[in-house]
């Protein structure tokens, strides 16, 4: 093998190795390689963040917007959505999880015991503020912990735009989202959920969707229901 022959072989085992450049115009430390650095933008330019989505500090303009705003939880082009319903100056705000799947807020065989419940404290669907922690109904029917969490933050802002003098919760996905308990932990004794216009005191109960099932459950129920009527009559 002549001399031309060696350095042949020797340059290809080279650049089968990797190696592209044999003299360089300037000295480069191979071993430690400098790290790229993106070119900066125009001086003075920061990299803007996500915006941030503010509600509305208006009861009527947030009522609008749980209507229309693309970034709640469940908010596809398609999803209906619910709007609250009742007086908001009555003093006393019931929430459930979510509209029903028969449309609207406790319909169906569950919407009439919720009527005859409401009619028990003096009440009806007139006279009082009725509204949901999601606008939207799920696909499942149910709300994971993380939606459930961000649906939470809204309602609090909801709840303090109303200022209702009681809040009465349906539910345990309402209960363990505002009050960070289930109905068993929570019910029977009077809550408070601190919003940024006040506290508000809160009672939790059985949804009637769960009394239809499992009538004997009632009992539980009227307890709290009395315990609801006693303040709103005093």
């Amino acid at each position: 093998m002549t001399s031309n022959d060696w350095a042949a072989s020797a340059l290809k085992w080279w650049q089968d190795a990797g190696v592209d450049t044999i003299v360089g115009e300037e000295p480069h430390d191979w071993l430690n390689p400098k790290p790229t650095v993106a070119a900066p933008g125009p001086v003075g330019e920061a990299v803007a963040a996500p915006p941030v989505e503010v509600m509305p500090d208006t009861l009527a303009a947030f009522q609008d917007w749980l209507l229309t705003a693309a970034s709640l939880p469940f908010a596809a082009p398609l999803a209906s959505r619910v709007a609250p319903v009742g007086d908001p100056a009555s003093g006393l705000m019931v929430m459930v999880d979510m509209p029903s799947v028969e449309g609207g807020f406790i319909s169906g065989e569950a919407g009439t015991v919720f009527d005859g419940m409401m009619r028990a404290i003096g009440r009806s669907r007139e006279t009082l503020y009725l509204a949901s922690l999601s606008p939207a109904r799920t696909a499942t029917g149910r709300l994971d912990a993380a939606a459930a969490s961000a649906l939470a933050e809204i309602a609090r802002h909801h709840v303090g735009l109303v200022g209702p003098r009681h809040l009465l919760l349906f539910g345990d996905t309402c209960s363990k989202a505002l009050i960070g308990t289930a109905v068993a932990g929570a019910r029977g004794k009077w809550q408070e959920l601190e919003t940024a216009a006040d506290k508000i005191r809160t009672l939790v109960t059985i949804r009637p969707e769960k009394l239809v099932i499992q009538p004997g459950l009632k009992k539980l129920a009227w307890a709290d229901l009395q315990r609801l009527k006693e303040e709103l009559e005093a």
